[in-house]
């Protein structure tokens, strides 16, 4: 199933998807584009069906081209900009939050916050055509939102390359930086994708949503705080029904049939 809002088109099924559909604008992010890509990852994460979600954009140019720099001011004025731009925040912290693992699928130039939305993703799978950047200062801006990904997912002096130069990098050094997880021919990329999304499909969907959150939510802990919070973690883990359908399924040499708890 198909559905298409605020320029995101969400295709259902067990591998979902969410497309920004703003080809003609490099699928840069507006306000619309963001709030229909928040309110996707709310449908198909309380969707018991979907056991990953892509995210990419329409075409074969660009992934995300960022922020979309000719969007029109709010009616708010510059107030209402900082709200937009609030927004952005509040994707990004959904994207972290899905219960559901999140794979970019990166069809094409990711700038600026298309970038970000890449690092916010659990995994990427990029075409050998992609780019990767950070061009703000070279409009008299510095990616001061997405630094917080950057920082969190890129060494510290290629991370300052990315944003103090503007330059960027193509799909062969993304892969080599951490960016990507993959990098193929464009003819490949929904292949690829597809593969590695059903490797991760396969498993339960109860216990990869708990173990996500938990990867995330003790990323900025001290060892100890992360492994106290995480001991507790473990204990739930075990106590999923999932948990001992694959301990069975393993002793008895047979596929485990999960139930999602």
């Amino acid at each position: 199933m198909a559905k298409a809002q605020n320029d995101v088109k969400i295709e259902v099924g067990q591998v979902a998807r969410l497309t920004i559909c703003r080809q003609a604008r490099r699928n840069a992010l507006s306000a619309g584009v963001i709030e229909g890509l928040i309110d996707g990852l709310k449908m198909l994460g309380d969707n018991t069906e979907v056991r990953a979600i892509v995210l990419t954009g329409e075409g074969e140019r660009a992934f995300c081209a960022g922020g979309d720099l000719g969007d029109q001011l709010p009616e708010e004025g510059m107030l209402g900009m900082h709200r937009v731009r609030g927004q952005f925040a509040e994707l990004i912290l959904s994207m972290r939050r899905s219960p559901k693992p999140l794979i970019a699928r990166v069809n094409g130039h990711a700038l600026g916050g298309g970038f970000g939305l890449v690092l916010a993703c659990d995994l990427a799978v990029a075409a050998d055509h992609a780019s990767f950047g950070t061009p703000e200062v070279k409009v008299g801006l510095f990616p001061m939102m997405i630094s917080a990904l950057i920082q969190r997912s890129i060494s510290q002096k290629h991370a300052m390359e990315l944003m103090l130069t503007g330059d960027r990098i193509d799909a062969a050094r993304a892969l080599e930086v951490g960016v990507v997880n993959q990098v193929v021919a464009a003819a490949e990329l929904d292949d690829a994708v597809g593969a590695l999304a059903e490797r991760v499909a396969a498993h339960s969907p109860a216990v990869v949503g708990l173990g996500r959150q938990a990867y995330y939510a003790t990323e900025d802990m001290s060892l100890e705080q992360a492994l106290r919070m995480l001991h507790s973690q473990l204990t739930i883990n075990t106590l999923a029904e999932d948990a001992a359908e694959g301990i069975s399924a393993f002793l008895e040499k047979r596929d485990p049939q999960w139930k999602g708890q």
